[in-house]
């Protein structure tokens, strides 16, 4: 399994093809624009997404997709709500052995669908994994360390793809639990998005504390519900997730959640943004999902009816603290 290519030429699919150029590989990194490619060709640099980090001479900006699905791992960088669109793209040329790793952290919004289960409707049978870790993309791209979750149903492939994808710097650990690697990382979007808030509405660091525990306790128990297993919930796609997005205004989500604690709307937010924040479509999709389980996650709605429902910050923060007191095994806030 020598050759990796990425498509998704974002912050973090050039981070991962930096990475991934640690090998001595030749890596193919797909852009949408041909002057995206160019630029990086010419000054190895991802000026727009990942400005002052150079880009190793062995990573080639391509916009070829048949050329890009000449490979034995495809990495999948593109945002959730666009994976279905891409794969699309991508399954005319795809040769049935060619391993594809989805590394998009979200449910779409469209359907209420984890990823995995839209590679399995749009391109069945071929081989996936999904990535996903407490991982910003600058720090991986600088070679500092991290380490990361690869989640496969392909047994024979889990072993394989983390030994390819591994560097010294960046380290998977490989698990079969597909569903609980998937829902660690698209609750904690929203979970920290709400720590942002509390950050930004100058709520204090016990009341960060409080909303992180009682968030996992949501991650916990949809993600379980649905078919995930506490210790990969608790693990680096959960837990692990969780901690870094909700402490770092280096997170899309947390710094999202700061501005509107501060006062900002969404449409200004997003309006200065080049890069896409999950969280903001996930709220909604998974606040579906728990409705229909019957699954109570308070904290997860209350950030959604911010997003979706024009409801003011006091408002919300208000209602969430006149919830009654509750035993702590309990479902609530």
């Amino acid at each position: 399994m020598d050759q990796i290519n990425v498509i998704g030429a974002g912050a973090w699919g050039t981070a991962l093809a930096i990475s991934m150029a640690g090998s001595n590989r030749q890596i193919k990194l797909g852009c949408r624009h041909p002057e995206q490619a160019t630029s990086i060709n010419t000054n190895r640099e991802n000026k727009l997404y990942l400005s002052d980090v150079s880009i190793p001479q062995n990573v080639t900006a391509v916009t070829d997709i048949a050329e890009l699905c000449r490979t034995d791992i495809l990495l999948n960088v593109t945002p959730a709500q666009y994976v279905r669109d891409s794969l699309k793209t991508l399954a005319p040329h795809l040769k049935p052995e060619t391993a594809l790793v989805i590394c998009a952290k979200g449910i779409e919004k469209s359907t209420g669908q984890m990823m995995s289960e839209v590679v399995t409707e749009i391109v069945p049978g071929q081989p996936f994994a999904i990535l996903s870790g407490p991982n910003f993309a600058r720090e991986v791209a600088n070679n500092l360390p991290a380490a990361t979750t690869l989640a496969t149903s392909y047994k024979d492939w889990g072993p394989r793809l983390t030994k390819a994808i591994g560097q010294p710097t960046f380290r998977p650990y490989y698990t079969d639990d597909v569903v609980g690697a998937q829902m660690g990382g698209a609750i904690k979007n929203v979970l920290a998005i709400a720590c942002g808030i509390v950050a930004g509405a100058q709520l204090g660091e016990n009341a960060r504390a409080a909303l992180i525990t009682r968030g996992m306790a949501e991650v916990l128990r949809l993600g379980e519900k649905l078919g995930g297993r506490a210790e990969t919930l608790m693990g680096l796609s959960g837990l692990g997730d969780l901690v870094l997005t909700c402490s770092s205004s280096a997170s899309r989500n947390f710094s999202l959640g700061e501005a509107l604690g501060q006062g900002h709307s969404l449409e200004s937010i997003l309006g200065t943004r080049k890069s896409v924040t999950e969280g903001v479509h996930t709220a909604a999709a998974l606040c579906k999902m728990a409705d229909k389980h019957k699954i109570e996650m308070p904290i997860c709605a209350a950030v959604n009816s911010i997003l979706n429902e024009g409801a003011a910050v006091k408002d919300i923060t208000q209602e969430l603290l006149a919830r009654p007191f509750r035993d702590e095994k309990l479902a609530g806030f």
